[in-house]
């Protein structure tokens, strides 16, 4: 069963101070590439963070981020008064005005480095216990999201993958009359140079040509390579590389198929199958 690398998932915490939003994004990329935003507080789960995240969605543009809204009437920002009070003192001298500007030297101060402090707040591990739950509950949509954006990829594949076969069929179908034009072609062609010709030589030669633009081989190659890639559809696991591969090996073998073929009925076939197949690309950059 393929997987998507596009997801989202969500949980929130509501806890006695606190409300909790854990959010996990995903985009497709070649390698795991995964940035970690929470509070300074967790910043000594954030491994272990990491080691799960990477377990559980392997590879991604992986964004996970925790907010924090305090909903307690307690803050641990607080006022550092002796600190305002100087700011307040030195602004006083500097205009000289006296008391009546007070209100407006307080908005001054205010704003003044070390103004406000923050306590530092340490980790409460209880809390921590919700938050990996939440954690788990996050990461477990948005695999499940991965699962269902999947599903209309494998549609996609499955019809694109038939289209091509059709072609393939409609190539098989063309490949006699394909020879006979050519033979046709190279003797009219002769009888246009107006000379004696040895039968028997004509014949060698025909058949060495006939040899050099025969495309057998392909056409079974590229059967192969297209029911191999829908086994492959069809495994437990998600290996988007791995069908990348194939997507490659398909492609050589039409384009072989184009460039041997010249007969102009084929290279429509061709073309149409090109077309199929990039689009399968395109969509096959985005499976796990």
């Amino acid at each position: 069963m393929i997987h998507s690398m596009t997801g989202y998932g969500k949980s929130i915490l509501q806890l006695p101070t606190k409300k909790i939003t854990i959010e996990i994004k995903s985009l497709n990329s070649k390698t795991l590439d995964l940035s970690v935003r929470m509070p300074s507080y967790y910043k000594e789960k954030e491994l272990q963070v990491r080691k799960g995240l990477a377990s559980d969605l392997v590879r991604g543009k992986i964004d996970f981020s925790v907010f924090v809204e305090i909903t307690a009437d307690e803050t641990t920002t607080t006022v550092n008064k002796g600190v305002v009070k100087e700011y307040m003192n030195q602004l006083r001298n500097i205009i000289q005005s006296g008391t009546g500007e007070d209100v407006e030297l307080l908005n001054m101060a205010i704003r003044m480095p070390d103004a406000l402090k923050t306590e530092r707040e340490e980790l409460d591990e209880k809390e921590w216990e919700e938050i990996e739950k939440g954690i788990k509950k996050a990461t477990k949509e948005i695999v499940q999201y991965r699962i269902d954006e999947a599903k209309s990829l494998e549609s996609d594949f499955k019809q694109r993958i038939a289209n091509i076969k059709n072609g393939l069929c409609d190539i098989e179908k063309l490949d006699h009359e394909r020879i006979e034009h050519v033979k046709l072609r190279l003797k009219k062609a002769l009888s246009e140079i107006e000379t004696e010709v040895d039968d028997n030589r004509f014949e060698q030669e025909l058949i060495y040509y006939l040899e050099k633009i025969d495309i057998n081989e392909e056409k079974v190659r590229l059967a192969n390579h297209l029911d191999y890639f829908l086994e492959q559809l069809a495994t437990p696991d998600s290996n988007g590389k791995k069908l990348g591969f194939i997507v490659q090996e398909i492609g050589r073998e039409i384009n072989t198929t184009g460039s041997k073929a010249n007969y102009a009925p084929v290279q429509k076939s061709v073309i149409q199958m090109k077309d199929e197949l990039e689009k399968i690309k395109e969509q096959i950059l985005n499976i796990l």
